[in-house]
């Protein structure tokens, strides 16, 4: 082993947890920070992991979890024995405890329910009913809360022990009926400067609050709106079930950022990362990338319809991939902006209509353009008008029908419950080279007499 090897972060880990240095083990951990001893303990076997994750505490292990995908940790946490387990994730943010178990095979995250606190337990089991992209999947139980009858005093004594316990949390208070039903809320600088004595119903201002299953879309809009830390998440009884912060809704549409983007490049589940099982990694790219081959086919079949036209006229070879490629970079700039208003919630699936009349604008300008340049390309190459004018027109036509799918296709897929960001591309990409291989062969067929004469 060389010099340079032995101090990397993974030989470091694993010595520590070797020799039993739990303290030393955790301030390196804290030292290198998650994302390097992430990627350090992937490079660990998971016997050397197992070690690592149960020599430090579960207080900082918990914290660890919380900092890497859940998907993730759910992966490390299983390779553990139950108790460890449950030991760890009971340390975790209800939010999070229930964002792992939800990532676990359905038997592995009951035995370690059930070596957790049955509260703990029951709280976990409520929010993994929800799903991650809905106000009661991304809320956290961690709140305070008092009837109204409560005395300042008592909120005082309990926001102290709240600091301590839960130094890194904002505190956010809240006040309930006795059936547990959202009242308002009560701003810390109010509750500090307030007599001992006085009730808190007398502090009451009213709370802004969503409903359980507000979407992601829909609560990212409202934050937009109103610039709070945190709100309020209750039922349909208006029972207070937890409360949503800005930072964990702002982490949710990251991840899906990131995983609509792995997703559109064919990456199915959009969570992969090179230490997964190489069988699970290929079955995943394959489900894509056979598909893919078919769509292919289709799509050169039309090729082989006019094989004669292409046979006669050699040079709309070279522009059969232009038209096509080109008209597909068309295509996923509307495909882009749709996701987007998508994912803001500022156009729904239903509007189908609106968003295809605007993308007809634009896409009848920019085909025209691009057409005059491909074809003004055509006519200086071969010095033929009516090549120009084939592959002009056929660009501009299969420009527009690029724009109108790209723009319509994520909001038709996600009125039908299928997620767009993983069909949109192959829809897109076979039907523009469909169309754009059939434009370029078929008017060249009209002409065919004047372009055989070059």
């Amino acid at each position: 082993m060389t010099d340079s090897a032995r101090y990397e972060p993974w030989i470091q880990l694993r010595h520590y947890a070797e020799a039993g240095e739990q303290q030393e083990l955790e301030a390196f951990v804290e030292a290198i920070g998650p994302s390097e001893a992430f990627r350090s303990l992937l490079r660990l076997s998971p016997s050397e992991r197992e070690l690592v994750l149960t020599t430090i505490s579960p207080t900082e292990a918990a914290d660890f979890m919380e900092e890497i995908p859940p998907e993730h940790a759910a992966d490390f946490i299983e390779q553990l024995s139950t108790s460890s387990a449950a030991s760890i994730i009971s340390e975790m943010e209800s939010a999070e405890q229930a964002d792992v178990l939800a990532d676990m095979e359905n038997q592995e995250a009951e035995a370690i329910l059930a070596r957790m606190a049955p509260e703990s337990a029951a709280e976990a089991r409520e929010l993994i009913r929800y799903s991650s992209d809905l106000a009661g999947g991304l809320m956290v139980t961690e709140y305070l809360a008092f009837q109204e009858t409560a005395r300042v005093g008592d909120a005082l004594d309990r926001l102290s022990e709240w600091v301590e316990t839960r130094p890194e949390q904002d505190a956010h208070v809240y006040i309930i009926s006795s059936i547990g039903t959202l009242i308002g809320g009560v701003d810390l600088q109010s509750l500090v400067l307030a007599q001992r004595s006085a009730l808190l119903s007398s502090l009451i201002k009213p709370a802004r609050f969503v409903s359980v299953n507000f979407g992601i879309e829909e609560l990212d809009s409202m934050f937009e709106c109103h610039q709070l830390p945190a709100v309020a998440v209750v039922d349909d009884h208006q029972k207070l079930l937890g409360i949503l912060r800005r930072s964990d809704l702002t982490r949710a549409l990251q991840e899906k950022a990131d995983a609509d983007h792995l997703k559109s490049q064919g990456i199915v589940g959009g969570d992969e990362i090179r230490s997964m099982p190489v069988l699970t990694r290929t079955r995943r790219r394959l489900s894509w990338l056979s598909l893919n081959i078919l769509l292919n086919i289709i799509a050169a079949s039309v090729i082989a319809l006019y094989e004669d036209t292409l046979s006669a006229v050699i040079a709309l070879a070279v522009f059969l991939p232009i038209v096509s490629d080109m008209s597909g970079c068309s295509g996923n700039q509307a495909v882009a902006v749709s996701m987007r208003e998508l994912s803001l919630g500022i156009v729904k699936p239903y509007e189908a209509a609106r968003v295809w009349l605007q993308e007809v604008k634009v896409g009848l300008i920019n085909g025209f353009v691009l057409g005059c340049l491909i074809a003004l390309a055509a006519y200086i190459w071969k010095g033929n008008y009516y090549l120009g004018i084939v592959v002009g027109v056929a660009l501009m036509c299969n420009t527009l029908v690029a724009v109108s799918l790209g723009g319509t296709i994520p909001l038709l897929l996600k009125r039908m419950k299928v997620d767009p960001a993983v069909a949109s591309g192959p829809i897109l990409t076979t039907v523009t080279d469909m169309c754009g291989f059939f434009l370029v062969l078929s008017v060249a067929t009209i002409f065919l007499p004047q372009l055989t004469g070059m």
